[in-house]
């Protein structure tokens, strides 16, 4: 309960904390907040000791250009035969895990295989980046300490259980561990032992990072066995404008409207969906369930979620995507310049960043609606044009 307690004031505070500056003051700050939670003065010490900032770290925070691929360009390059070959291979190897999983949080084996390719090769690639010095340079860093600085706190919390060796224990650059890359306060809330051994170990134990996913995406709003994300066929006449994540309507209404399954039927027709269109209405299409928008818990990027769901479904045995014939994408530097033309016209695209996320995708659909141009959410260069 103390722990619970202490999380909780973290996360509360976290927005009035300071970043940048000297490192010696700054850590000292770190340590006073983890002695306010609760964390003996000893152990916060003994955390810090040797920590050091990690230029590289910050390096690659600043290099994602990677999202600004476009999904068919990114969903390629991450679904390869072998991850595919491998998910067989590693969801019968832990058969007894997923079925574990299914039963206790009605998630597909498909859904945490998926995650557990793309962020570790099946655990054969969790990084190299000491942890806690990952999480230190993140939180010292001005660009996104709120989120970084309860991390820090928590991981200072699970050293003191045990849970980590901030010495030793090494992940991705931003600070996540194991073999589903979770961060310490994901493991601190919802950690569990999934191989009986009494020990949480996400480094080393599959079973416990299953398990341990499992319970985050539970903890997130997963709905158990409600479909996620399902390839459909859209007619020509659809109304774009009431596509995109921004719209819902009941499965039921859309099947009406000549939205039809690709594979096998649509989902049950009281639920609620949104007809996801990640490349316009001549690329691929998507209908996204409820817990699809779980998926943006576990990661920001619309196109790795959009992957990720969509990987899920073929691990489960639906068919290649049909890629279609979408318009060319417009490149990072022409990104940028819509987004600073859709930001002049008062939209809130989330930043200059060249990625086209949910809300520039929101952005772009309500520009080509004012302009009678098609709304299906995918910028092209004639809205760039006419912008």
């Amino acid at each position: 309960m103390r722990a619970a307690l202490a999380l909780t004031l973290f996360a509360s505070t976290a927005s009035a904390q300071t970043c940048g500056g000297p490192i010696g003051p700054f850590i000292d700050g770190v340590k006073a907040e983890a002695r306010a939670s609760g964390i003996p003065a000893a152990t916060a010490d003994q955390f810090f000791a040797g920590a050091q900032i990690d230029q590289a770290v910050l390096r690659a925070d600043r290099a994602q250009g990677v999202f600004q691929k476009d999904f068919v360009s990114f969903s390629r390059a991450l679904i390869s035969q072998n991850r595919i070959d491998n998910g067989r291979v590693y969801g019968q190897r832990y058969d007894s895990t997923f079925d574990t999983i299914e039963s206790r949080f009605g998630i597909p084996r498909g859904v945490l295989l998926a995650f557990w390719a793309f962020e570790t090769d099946y655990g054969q690639v969790q990084g190299s980046f000491n942890t806690r010095n990952a999480l230190l340079t993140l939180a010292h860093d001005c660009r996104r300490p709120d989120l970084f600085r309860p991390q820090l706190i928590a991981a200072i919390e699970l050293f003191r259980r045990g849970g980590m060796d901030p010495a030793t224990t090494t992940g991705a650059w931003a600070g996540e561990i194991g073999q589903l890359q979770k961060l310490p306060r994901e493991i601190v809330r919802q950690g569990m032992d999934g191989d009986g051994d009494g020990v949480v170990n996400l480094k080393t134990s599959a079973p416990d990072a299953l398990m341990t996913g499992a319970n985050v995406l539970s903890s997130l709003g997963w709905r158990a066995n409600e479909p996620w994300l399902q390839e459909i066929n859209v007619p020509a006449n659809l109304d774009w404008a009431q596509t995109g994540l921004n719209h819902t309507a009941r499965v039921s209404d859309w099947a009406a409207r000549g939205v039809t399954a690709r594979d096998g039927a649509l989902g049950p027709s009281n639920l609620q969906a949104s007809v996801l269109l990640p490349m316009g209405r001549n690329g691929p299409a998507f209908l996204a369930y409820p817990n699809f928008s779980v998926y943006f818990d576990w990661n920001k990027s619309f196109v790795y979620v959009t992957t990720a769901a969509y990987f899920a479904t073929r691990l489960g045995g639906a068919p290649i995507y049909n890629a279609g014939n979408p318009t060319t994408a417009l490149t990072g530097p022409q990104m940028q310049q819509l987004q600073q033309k859709l930001t002049a016209r008062g939209h809130d695209v989330g930043g200059i960043d060249g990625i086209l996320g949910a809300m520039t995708r929101a952005a772009v659909q309500a520009e080509q609606s004012r302009l009678g141009l098609p709304a299906d959410a995918w910028p092209t260069l004639d809205l760039l044009g006419a912008l």
